[in-house]
């Protein structure tokens, strides 16, 4: 039996490159392969998994490209991809309270750790949402300041301002 290996590929989105990974017919990554976190998100699924990586194409990666294109063109407002999460169980709760926040709407640090039952928790949510290496489609790019600003976004505050100005214009 050979070893088992994350395939990856890349994807360019109108608001940067993505890198773009499964494991066992999940995704286990979609990030900003620019984004300095990107390393640390990989490595993290390499240690995690003790697998490595291998440029190579699978069918959920060719269905997330074909999910992003939909996306991105103003036609998908909701994702059908099985994801496979990689991170401690506080990280697990926080990113499925992102998926929980409707295409179109915004929240913010606080109200996601009042969401998850921990409402003094607001940096380690922010954390916590900085960790997450599935973006767009765990939705952190709908997470904004208290004050309804633009907050730290990995792939950028422009691509932040893409992602939510595709969602809103309906």
């Amino acid at each position: 039996m050979g070893e088992v290996r994350i395939c990856i590929q890349y994807y360019d989105s109108p608001c940067g490159r993505l890198v773009l990974a499964s494991f066992a017919d999940r995704l286990c990554l979609c990030d900003w392969s620019d984004n300095p976190f990107a390393e640390r998100n990989m490595l993290r699924l390499t240690r995690n998994m003790k697998t490595s990586f291998k440029t190579e194409t699978t069918s959920v990666l060719e269905e997330t490209k074909r999910q992003l294109d939909e996306y991105f063109a103003g036609k998908r407002k909701a994702f059908d991809i099985q994801l496979r999460l990689t991170g401690t169980d506080f990280q697990h709760e926080v990113w499925n309270a992102l998926l929980d926040i409707p295409y179109g709407a915004t929240k913010s640090y606080k109200d996601i750790a009042q969401c998850i039952g921990k409402p003094k928790a607001v940096r380690a949510v922010a954390g916590a949402i900085g960790a997450n290496g599935i973006s767009i489609l765990i939705p952190c790019h709908r997470v904004i300041g208290s004050d309804h600003s633009l907050t730290g976004y990995a792939g950028g505050l422009e691509a932040k301002r893409v992602l939510l100005g595709i969602e809103t214009q309906i």
